[in-house]
């Protein structure tokens, strides 16, 4: 009995004390969010001004070196330029307005064609090259489908030991070498053109900026392949023509770089050559296709040495003026 009275008396003396403790906390007000402090409207940043020329002047104050050898290249002429508007204005022909690049000396506000894509690299030389006759076809050509840009070959700014453009037949196929490896190791056989010793350069055959024959050929007399450059003697027009010569040209027979024929041939021995089109073969039964080259008579026994070299009687194999045959 006594433990009950003595809660009774708990809960009469507590509750009253809860309720005032509730009541002080619902009259207490609600805490307000804070809020952030008030900022100033700040100005809106003035949009950039368009780039301006600033001079070839302004460029060799940083860039004394280069400014130096700019004064011996080729491209010096730029700086003469008023066709243009580049009068005195020759670094930022190929690297644009610099105004924004000397108020900032950031690397980012100026174009360096060492950095860009190859068609970008193109299209800066091109502004002033795209008219120059050997440079005809430069955007169709092998180079710009490889994406191999006109920096790639020609060095900018180049110190008195090297030069804008390999003059000597032996820079110039080093240069093309770095790249045609494949093609400078058929140089390298016994019989071929010679390349190695510095006799020629591979742009007296090929012309690395374009042309309208496969493979970038030289042409000779406006369409005939440069081969006849050298190899006049061989030209026709002839009365009774080898007609390789007219459908597939000199590359028809012959290795042009090098092969283990003394005569630069495809094959290693002359009937091989001949009778890839002079074989006697019978006709496809299903297409009923006639083969190119005459089929020699039955006397051409191959099993006899005589028979096996077909120039001893078949002379000029490049064209005859007095013989079908092209014995003489």
């Amino acid at each position: 009995m006594r433990s009950i009275s003595v809660a009774i008396l708990s809960i009469l003396f507590v509750a009253p004390a809860d309720a005032a403790n509730q009541k002080q906390v619902a009259a207490k007000p609600p805490a307000q969010e804070a809020k952030p402090p008030a900022t100033e409207p700040t100005e809106a940043a003035p949009p950039a001004g368009p780039k301006i020329y600033v001079g070839s002047e302004t460029c060799q104050a940083c860039h004394e070196d280069i400014f130096s050898r700019f004064q011996q290249d080729p491209h010096k002429s730029v700086d003469l330029d008023k066709k243009r508007g580049w009068e005195n204005h020759g670094c930022e022909g190929c690297h644009g307005p610099a105004s924004s690049h000397v108020e900032t000396a950031s690397a980012d506000e100026i174009l360096n064609p060492a950095k860009l894509p190859a068609a970008r690299v193109d299209e800066t030389c091109l502004t002033c090259h795209r008219n120059q006759p050997t440079h005809t076809g430069r955007i169709q050509n092998g180079h710009a489908r490889s994406r191999v840009a006109c920096t790639s070959c020609h060095r900018m700014h180049q110190t008195e030991a090297t030069s804008l453009v390999a003059r000597k037949a032996k820079a110039i196929n080093e240069q093309c070498a770095t790249c045609h490896l494949n093609v400078w190791a058929t140089f390298q056989r016994p019989h071929a053109h010679r390349l190695s010793q510095g006799a020629a350069s591979c742009s007296d055959c090929h012309n690395p900026h374009g042309s309208f024959l496969s493979k970038q050929v030289r042409t000779l007399a406006a369409s005939e392949p440069g081969c006849f450059k050298c190899h006049a003697d061989l030209r026709g027009p002839f009365t009774y023509e080898h007609s390789p010569m007219r459908t597939e040209g000199c590359q028809a027979c012959h290795e042009p770089h090098g092969s283990a024929n003394p005569k630069m041939l495809t094959r290693a021995e002359v009937r091989f050559v001949c009778l890839e089109c002079h074989a006697n073969l019978p006709q496809q039964p299903t297409t009923n296709a006639s083969f190119i080259g005459v089929v020699p008579p039955a006397f051409h026994d191959l099993r006899s040495p005589r028979f096996r070299n077909c120039t001893i009687c078949h002379q000029k194999i490049h064209g005859s003026h007095v013989d079908r045959n092209l014995t003489r």
